[in-house]
């Protein structure tokens, strides 16, 4: 059956007309028609309060968005994805990081083989680990304990254990050191390692092919780093461990087999900290609180698979997206945890959003009309205040904001908390509502100054809170955003969980490597060969 285009949808051409008349209303009058606005447009589910108020929608804009999904198909799709089906298209491939996070005695088939029992094996190996290393169990060569973890990876292998370590650093056991590598610059490994020993330092080494250039760059470095201290090659079985499904190369590497935890082609990286890829998490948290996570995210997977549409949490703020996006044509999303421990919480939802749904082509291959994926970015309150909201409210570009905040701190001094919070209602107030030249001329500003002191406000937010940080709801947070999503990919008829836009600059720096070191006759560009003669010329 051929696809029906998006702009073809009967909600879609709705949507525009409906856009005409929105676009011309500011939300004072949204606010002032409604006095109950702020209540009708709020969810509470699954221990997060969601307000979307301040956005500038009405019952109407939400009923034909609501519409949309339906004609997109998207209940059908999400179900095809809880039941294993290969949604993947590009890769033949399930897509199945829902069963990361299953129940025991749940059934989730692939090729007529529950799932569940095979993710249990892996985590029940991953605690009897991370019990041993925790408790001192577990001997480094010289007979000593672990004290620091390195964890080694890129992308979803460094993101996700990166902003889940530091996310919940309040619950992690403080006698351990953990360090993260990515980046092939060298000074990436040097610098975390400089100051630790390799009688008592654990590399992780996690790269499901055990292929990847920059991890098995860093993982060679840190092999070489070791043995200059420890002298021998059967010291590599006690201070790595891999995060693979190549034994072969695992084993040639000098890592003990038994000490490599899997996973499988139906988890996309950005999607795999749940996975064996969190086991820098459990080692940091334990295997308690790592299950209280994946309770997290079962938990709004639930939600997201039986929830009614209209009060669905992922679905809401996916379709918010993708209203900004396709009709106001707004290019980002700004995410603003007021909240120090999700510093990197924007940085990780960069990777599960762009690489996700970066794609220019629909599921059967035709070139798009339409924007997909915006660009997400942000920083933590109160600290971006000081730097870029400027843009925000006074600036020309529409910026949709997610503000995320919680009632309680878990570490309380004074007033911190409450002047922290205070700005997450007043960032979102001042938005929406803005200031108006009347308004200052009230307060009798110098007419000069009242063009430069107007805020137009009208500027759309959501606010997501929760009562404090802790492994389940960070799961909860982490689940939402996949599935909102998993949402925007379905209205824009893209597979979500392919990534083939990384590939080509891989290809062509592998062809680039050699000629670095040698006099081979260059057939690039002229602008690629001019800058490989120049780094010729300095590294003779």
């Amino acid at each position: 059956m051929a696809e029906t285009l998006l702009r073809d949808m009967p909600a879609f051409k709705a949507l525009e007309a409906h856009y005409s008349e929105i676009e011309k209303k500011h939300m004072r009058e949204l606010f002032a028609a409604d006095p109950k606005r702020g209540e009708t447009f709020a969810i509470s589910a699954e221990g997060l309060y969601f307000d979307y108020s301040k956005n500038r929608i009405t019952a109407e804009t939400l009923k034909l968005l609501l519409q949309l999904a339906e004609e997109s198909g998207l209940k059908a799709k999400l179900d095809a994805m809880f039941s294993g089906e290969k949604i993947n298209i590009t890769e033949d491939r399930a897509v199945l990081h829902v069963a990361l996070r299953s129940t025991p005695d749940q059934v989730i088939n692939l090729d007529g083989v529950n799932q569940v029992p095979l993710v249990h094996e892996v985590l029940d190996a991953m605690s009897a680990f991370s019990e041993k290393i925790r408790s001192g169990e577990w001997k480094g060569y010289t007979g000593k304990p672990i004290k620091n973890i390195v964890n080694i990876g890129i992308g979803g292998s460094d993101l996700g254990p990166v902003m889940a370590y530091e996310a919940l650093r309040h619950y992690t056991q403080r006698d351990l050191t953990f360090r993260f590598v990515s980046n092939v610059d060298s000074t990436d490994f040097v610098e975390a390692t400089h100051d630790l020993k390799a009688d008592e330092t654990l590399f992780i080494v996690a790269s499901k092919t055990f292929t990847t250039l920059e991890t098995m760059t860093n993982a060679n470095s840190a092999r070489a780093w070791a043995l200059a201290q420890l002298k021998d090659d059967a010291a590599i079985a006690k201070h790595f461990v891999a995060l693979s499904t190549n034994a072969a190369a695992v084993s040639k590497f000098g890592i003990d087999t038994a000490n490599m935890f899997g996973f499988w082609d139906w988890v996309g990286g950005r999607y795999s900290m749940d996975s064996a890829i969190g086991l820098s998490t459990m080692l940091a948290i334990g295997p308690d609180q790592f299950k209280e996570l994946l309770a997290g995210f079962h938990s709004m997977d639930v939600h997201f698979q039986t929830t009614e549409l209209s009060k669905n949490l992922p679905v809401i703020l996916g379709l918010l997206t993708v209203w900004y996006n396709d009709f106001f044509n707004a290019q980002t999303v700004a995410v603003l945890p007021y909240e120090q421990y999700l510093k990197r919480f924007p940085a990780y939802l960069q990777q599960l959003t762009m690489e996700s749904n970066g794609k220019h082509v629909t599921l059967s291959g035709h070139h798009v009309d339409y924007e997909t994926g915006p660009i997400f970015w942000g920083e933590p309150g109160t600290n971006g205040q000081h730097s870029f909201y400027q843009l925000i409210h006074q600036g020309t570009k529409l910026i949709p904001c997610d503000f995320i905040g919680f009632f309680e701190t878990l570490n309380p001094l004074g007033d911190h908390h409450k002047f922290l919070m205070s700005n997450v209602f007043a960032q979102a107030e001042a938005l929406a509502f803005g200031k108006t030249p009347d308004e200052l001329k009230a307060e009798k500003v110098p007419e000069a100054l009242i063009p430069h002191k107007t805020f137009e406000g009208n500027r759309p937010s959501n606010v997501i809170l929760a009562d404090k940080l802790t492994p389940e709801i960070l799961g909860k947070l982490v689940a939402l955003y996949e599935h909102s999503v998993f949402v925007q990919g379905c209205i824009w008829q893209i597979d979500s969980f392919d990534q083939w836009g990384v590939e080509l600059g891989k290809v062509l720096a592998n062809r680039i490597i050699p000629e670095l070191s040698s006099d081979s006759e260059l057939k690039h560009d002229s602008s690629t060969n001019k800058l490989i003669e120049l780094y010729r010329a300095k590294n003779k």
